[in-house]
């Protein structure tokens, strides 16, 4: 008995539909500033005034307690509106290309895929302002900061992760923009964005710990602030909790999708 070959779409990869990718990534990217007067120069100047706003506000509550709060909050900032611009753009991948997924055959993980690479231009235009802040205060800048890239990409696998599991949510529970509105805000405050962990209750810092974002922060901060690299254990705790959303993301996601064409 002979089994019939598999079909080329049968077996999706990222290197057959990367021209696919990369025209969603442009369509998404150019969407975001169609008729923007500043255009690009907001990927810039968003962290930026976001800066300046929270660091006259909480500057004198707690800069005693953190130094070089200026480089602690910008990295910060930085790191969570990626993760909140990239999570909320993958929750509405599927349900905004509707049409597409009824009319042409694509793998569907392309479309939360091409919403996190759109975010992550996004992202390496904001680390300019950070490292012209690094200047500025004259913090110095080690080797160590070629670790650099290893947060950055677990900070992009926690968001798509996320992201992939948000998007299956939303197919099926279209409450899911609301709730998660109300989540990331809570996440953001669970994050030590422009707070020092100090202030965090002993007996609560286990649970607090397992927030990955804390430790994609405390990683980015290690390397630019202390210019040194984390201890082993911090790479440990990153790919740890970084992956197991992704992985548990691509799990469900995978398993869902067949049936996005009958709710979309």
């Amino acid at each position: 008995m002979t089994h019939a070959p598999q079909r080329p779409q049968d077996r999706p990869s990222l290197a057959r539909y990367r021209f696919l990718i990369r025209q969603l990534v442009l369509r998404d990217f150019k969407t975001k500033y169609k008729r923007s007067v500043l255009g690009v120069l907001w990927s810039f100047l968003n962290p930026l005034l976001t800066m300046s706003i929270q660091y006259v506000v909480f500057s004198t509550l707690f800069r005693s307690d953190i130094p070089n709060f200026i480089i602690y909050l910008l990295s910060g900032i930085i790191c969570f509106n990626f993760f909140s611009e990239a999570t909320h753009l993958c929750l509405m991948s599927i349900v905004a290309n509707a049409s597409l997924i009824h009319k042409v055959y694509l793998p569907k993980y392309i479309y939360p895929f091409s919403r996190t690479l759109s975010s992550s231009i996004n992202l390496l235009l904001s680390l300019a302002p950070l490292f012209l802040m690094l200047l500025l205060t004259r913090t110095p800048i080690t080797l160590a900061i070629l670790l650099l890239p290893f947060a950055l990409l677990m900070l992009f696998c926690l968001s798509y992760g996320i992201g992939l599991l948000l998007a299956t949510l939303m197919v099926f529970f279209r409450d899911t923009q609301f709730l998660w509105g109300v989540l990331s805000m809570l996440w953001m405050y669970l994050t030590p964005i422009f707070y020092p962990e100090s202030i965090i209750p002993k007996n609560v810092l286990t649970v607090y710990k397992l927030n990955p974002l804390y430790h994609v922060l405390r990683f980015v901060r290690t390397v630019l602030m202390q210019g040194v690299s984390p201890e082993p254990k911090a790479y440990l705790y990153c790919l740890i909790l970084c992956t197991a959303p992704l992985l548990l993301g691509l799990w469900i996601f995978r398993a869902k999708q067949d049936r996005f064409v009958l709710y979309v």
